[in-house]
């Protein structure tokens, strides 16, 4: 079953968050918290038997998203399913879900990036039929 997160949510999403995304629970905790009050944020959490077992972020974005050609867009911020539940479609539950909201919030572009070397990513992408448009390399100076 999946639902849109509540604020009662809020440690299980932070939970997971820092499974993906790393960062301390603290902070992902802020982050979170602040991201649930945003008419342009949503969350969903897929359970299995009332047990959490993965969620979706997506977010609408109004700066330019490397190609697209509209804004806003629908943006997959972050997706996680437990390594116990994972390869038996309940990322692409989410992912639907998460489509769905974008199209009732206008969207006519959904869109998401992931690091160059994630090949499981870039597989799952390629399997829910994104599109790649680019590929980069980001590098910083320290001054």
């Amino acid at each position: 079953m999946i639902r849109e997160a509540i604020d009662r949510d809020l440690p299980v999403l932070s939970n997971f968050a820092v499974k993906l995304f790393g960062d301390t629970l603290e902070v992902q905790t802020d982050e979170i918290e602040i991201l649930l009050q945003s008419k342009d944020a949503q969350f969903f959490i897929y359970f299995d038997n009332d047990i959490p077992i993965g969620f979706a972020q997506v977010q609408l974005r109004y700066d330019y998203v490397e190609g697209t050609s509209s804004s806003s867009v629908g943006y997959l911020e972050g997706i996680f399913i437990e390594k116990a539940y994972r390869k038996k479609g309940y990322a692409k539950a989410l992912l639907v879900a998460c489509e769905v909201w974008v199209k009732e919030k206008g969207c006519a572009e959904f869109a998401n990036d992931c690091e160059i070397d994630n090949e499981i990513s870039i597989q799952f992408h390629s399997a829910m039929q994104f599109q790649e448009v680019n590929r980069i390399v980001c590098f910083k100076k320290t001054l």
